[in-house]
């Protein structure tokens, strides 16, 4: 029924001794849903005054403060002095008064981040905001990335190692946990570390916390790189059957996901004659050309394929 909501089950009918009360919003009503009988009346509404007919109307309406954000170090919860120099009517503050203004923002500034951990925490933050920016990565990606590093934090695993090098391990892991498959070279490349330094740190960290995140599947990395080289179709659900029985028949095992992608694209387009050069998907898949074509030879020869270069 529209505009009630669910009752604590705390409440009973004296009636009929059921449980199942709905408070009716439009009438202000108590009524149990068994026996019809109004438990009470004239109730407090406490939803907003205002009406929305849309999200976005909700949001300029709502006064509550904005949510909880993972990637600022205090979640964006304490009070922070704006950079504008205004004040509160909007009016610009005096010159003479500005340098003072300037003051109070660099001792709120240390008075909030005081601790060591505090200012490691930040710089780890504003890190993992600057891979992920480059990295064209989505914002869930980027909270899921900030809360483990969180997470890592608590438990002191981070300790003796690289804070860099720590956070785009944490990317990494955020790009796993939502299902965007990224590889640890691209990781590698925006965050200009060593992406053994990022694996070994992933590996760790993935232990001690328990993330228990599923290897990445072929399939992840296939629309990504059809939609790069403008890929038909047919052709795109031809390379996704490839990669199916070329798992099913454990041809190419132990191989990194991408290549494995790369090289049914490539059997594909062949197939299709919606032919890609296997520079052209070497490059978007950050693999070698040699790579497609050691995998390109194991897929036809062991499924059997006519396929013509």
């Amino acid at each position: 029924m529209k505009n009630q909501i669910e009752v604590d089950q705390q409440f009973i009918c004296p009636q009929c001794k059921s449980k199942h009360l709905r408070k009716d919003n439009q009438r202000g009503e108590l009524i149990c849903q068994d026996c019809g009988l109004v438990l009470d009346e004239d109730l407090i509404d406490y939803s907003p005054e205002w009406r929305a007919f849309d999200n976005e109307q909700e949001k300029q309406r709502a006064r509550t403060g904005s949510p909880m954000n993972e990637l600022i170090f205090d979640k964006g919860l304490s009070t922070t002095i704006g950079w504008q120099n205004k004040d509160h009517y909007g009016n610009r503050i005096p010159a003479r008064n500005q340098s003072q203004l300037r003051r109070l923002r660099k001792w709120h500034r240390r008075t909030t981040m005081r601790k060591g951990n505090a200012q490691n925490l930040h710089r780890a933050l504003q890190y993992i905001t600057q891979i992920s920016s480059s990295m064209s990565l989505p914002r869930a990606v980027r909270e899921n990335a900030a809360a483990i590093y969180r997470k890592a934090s608590r438990k002191d695993l981070i300790r003796g190692r690289s804070i860099n090098g720590f956070a785009a391990a944490t990317v990494y892991a955020g790009c796993r946990r939502c299902n965007l498959p990224r590889s640890l070279d691209e990781v590698s490349e925006a965050s200009g570390i060593d992406k053994k330094e990022i694996g070994r740190n992933y590996r760790f960290m993935s232990k001690e916390l328990s993330l228990k995140l599923l290897p990445v599947r072929p399939q992840e990395y296939l629309n990504r790189f059809a939609n790069s080289l403008n890929l038909k179709g047919d052709a795109i659900q031809e390379a996704r059957d490839l990669i199916n029985k070329t798992l099913d028949n454990k041809t190419i095992s132990g191989c990194s996901p991408a290549s494995i992608a790369a090289a049914a694209i490539y059997v594909a387009s062949l197939l299709h004659h919606d032919k890609k050069t296997q520079k052209e998907i070497a490059e978007t898949a950050g693999v070698t050309e040699v790579t497609i074509r050691n995998h390109y030879k194991k897929i036809v020869n062991n499924l059997n394929l006519d396929v013509a270069i």
